[in-house]
């Protein structure tokens, strides 16, 4: 069984074949929602109800003034929470130790890390053989990572 990938460069297509899912996605669009609705409701409390002032005759609620600061900030929201839930889940914080399977990984080679029994050691690497593996280590390694 295929434990994960490394890859020097991304390919989505590893990602569709270890049936893995993300649903980062999903919680950037929940994300944005509540940036856009909090940010009017905030323009519209503080314009509005909080300090309206009236300059040149324009209503107190003038929404097309809204537009443009609620995208900026819709989009900073978006990409800061994004980026704070990855780094959770992904359990990425300062001195954390991390597994290293091959320190080539990230110049120019592809790494599969397969979970084998003692039995099927042999079978994965002769299917890799055939398959034009260059070179097949057989390592044990503990997670660290869990």
């Amino acid at each position: 069984m295929i434990h994960d990938v490394f890859t020097p460069y991304p390919i989505h297509e590893v990602f569709h074949l270890l049936k893995r899912k993300s649903r980062l996605p999903t919680a950037a669009y929940f994300f944005g929602l509540f940036a856009i609705v909090a940010t009017l409701a905030f323009l519209y409390y503080t314009s509005v109800i909080d300090w309206p002032i009236v300059y040149g005759g324009k209503p107190f609620n003038s929404f097309p003034s809204f537009i443009v600061v609620t995208i900026i900030l819709t989009i900073l929201t978006v990409t800061i929470l994004s980026l704070a839930l990855f780094s959770a889940r992904s359990k990425l914080f300062p001195g954390r130790d991390n597994t290293i399977f091959d320190y080539r990984a990230t110049n120019d080679k592809f790494v599969i890390v397969v979970d084998t029994d003692d039995r099927d050691t042999s079978k994965a690497g002769s299917l890799m053989k055939e398959q034009g593996a260059i070179e097949i280590l057989d390592k044990e390694y503990e997670s660290i990572n869990e």
